[in-house]
């Protein structure tokens, strides 16, 4: 495949070396294993189906899940007229119970869909467009098939059969991952501008068998457009909303706040901070060697931040609370993961 197409001053090429894989194996053979698991944990499935539910506003729609398995991720009050699957695996698309029809065809080996022109209202991809090795032609293919104003939805998240995703899908961050399904939607030239929605940093669930290991649930991005040519006056799609983290009591963050400098406890959680020896840094000169920063990963201050700075474009990113001791200061200061900035933990537990 290659595909240079132009659209105002912007110019997409794509070359079929981009999106090839270690595996090139028939689809058909390897997805024909059946795979009765649940690729996500708990929160982030509750979060795709929060997204679906929320940003499908059709009343009974004709939905198609594309690439689908044995679990749609539909809301339980999803009402739809007809749900119908594609994907390659028999035993899976026949045990899906939202599914009422569903077709076995392998989008890589031909990305033509075998339905009409304007049949569905919605399309729903998800946790799989890492592993289209043709996807422009597979989303110029949903565009055909959606009706006018239609949405198409696009859900994954950081985990994938490696031996299967293409080559620009992992030699690629989250970031830019989210742009790389963007510009599928930017260059089929067929959707209204694309919005993005990213769930990231929330603590794993408790019973997940990977709580232990301290890591956050699995990250939710989540890209969609409607197709061009819908009914202008017709009510505009929401953004998501789902539930936030909230500061659960002001005022107990103020009189800590105002305390800080003494007991070195976190306003918003509780805990103690850690002394964290300061960077040497050639563009920065501090007045001090260390800081004190809240690294408790379960802190309504850092979980919120992620929700928080995508809102202001810096996706992929959170902040900690760090208190600065010779200005008597708080202020956040942003990380990219949980991992940022413990490297320089001098102690595990300050002294006040």
């Amino acid at each position: 495949m290659m595909e240079t197409q132009s659209h105002g001053a912007r110019t997409s090429v794509y070359t079929s070396e981009l999106f090839s894989r270690m595996d090139e194996s028939s689809d058909r053979e390897f997805y024909a294993r059946d795979r009765f698991v649940s690729h996500l944990d708990r929160l982030a499935l509750d979060t795709v189906e929060k997204l679906i539910g929320n940003l499908t506003v059709e009343k009974d729609p004709v939905v198609l899940d594309l690439m689908a398995g044995w679990d749609s991720h539909l809301p339980e009050d999803f009402s739809a007229r007809e749900v119908v699957g594609v994907g390659l695996n028999d035993n899976e698309l026949k045990q899906n119970p939202r599914l009422t029809r569903y077709v076995l065809h392998d989008l890589n080996e031909d990305p033509i869909l075998p339905f009409e022109d304007g049949t569905f209202d919605v399309v729903l991809n998800t946790v799989s467009v890492d592993y289209m090795t043709r996807p422009l032609e597979v989303f110029r293919e949903i565009a055909r098939i959606l009706k006018p104003g239609g949405l198409f939805l696009v859900i994954f998240s950081n985990r994938m059969f490696p031996q299967k995703a293409v080559k620009i899908w992992k030699e690629s961050n989250e970031a830019e991952r989210v742009m790389l399904v963007e510009d599928f939607f930017r260059v089929t030239n067929d959707f209204e501008p694309a919005r993005v929605f990213v769930s990231k940093g929330k603590p794993r669930p408790t019973d997940d068998k990977y709580a232990y290991l301290g890591i956050p649930s699995d990250p939710i991005y989540a890209v969609s457009a409607d197709k061009k040519g819908g009914n202008p006056d017709r009510p505009e799609r929401p953004l998501p909303k789902l539930d936030s983290v909230e500061i659960t009591d002001p005022a107990l963050v103020e009189a800590r706040s105002a305390q800080v400098k003494s007991s070195l406890i976190c306003p918003y959680c509780g805990e103690r901070m850690k002394k964290w020896a300061v960077p040497q840094n050639p563009f920065t000169e501090w007045e001090n060697e260390f800081m004190y920063v809240c690294f408790n990963d379960d802190c309504c201050y850092f979980r919120r931040g992620w929700d928080v700075m995508n809102e202001q474009g810096n996706m992929g990113f959170s902040y900690r609370l760090m208190y600065y001791p010779e200005r008597d200061r708080l202020f956040p200061v942003a990380v990219p993961s949980f991992k940022a900035l413990k490297e320089s933990i001098v102690e595990e537990d300050c002294d006040a």
